[in-house]
């Protein structure tokens, strides 16, 4: 069975630090580029940072975490990290790792909340 478990959400402060783990199981892990997503309420999912599947570079999706977060990934753990820094009360949302093989996500975590407060 394919998985990916998202974990380390939670409340924090502004201006405080979170980092997110997404462990994976059930496929060849370090074939798959690996991807965070977040989703605020009300607003439409956008990508956050991708990693890619041999850790030779990163890429961020949102200009906006830009030197406050940082991706990656320990092949021998099956498990992607998303360090977050600087936290900001706008960096409040469902956060999602998924798995892609080529340009398509084949697989998606059920997401952690994360929430900052102000």
């Amino acid at each position: 069975e394919v998985q990916l478990v998202e974990s380390g959400g939670g409340l924090v402060q502004a201006g405080g630090s979170v980092r997110l783990s997404c462990a994976a199981s059930g496929f060849k892990f370090d074939d798959h580029a690996i991807a965070w997503f977040r989703q605020a309420p009300g607003k439409e999912r956008e990508g956050v940072l991708c990693i890619s599947s041999n850790d030779d570079g990163s890429q961020y999706s949102s200009d906006s975490v830009k030197g406050r977060f940082a991706i990656s990934r320990d092949n021998a753990k099956n498990t992607v990290y998303l360090q977050m820094n600087s936290l900001k009360p706008e960096d409040t949302a469902v956060y999602y790792c998924a798995a892609a093989r080529g340009s398509l996500y084949d697989y998606w975590g059920q997401g952690t909340q994360v929430t900052v407060s102000s």
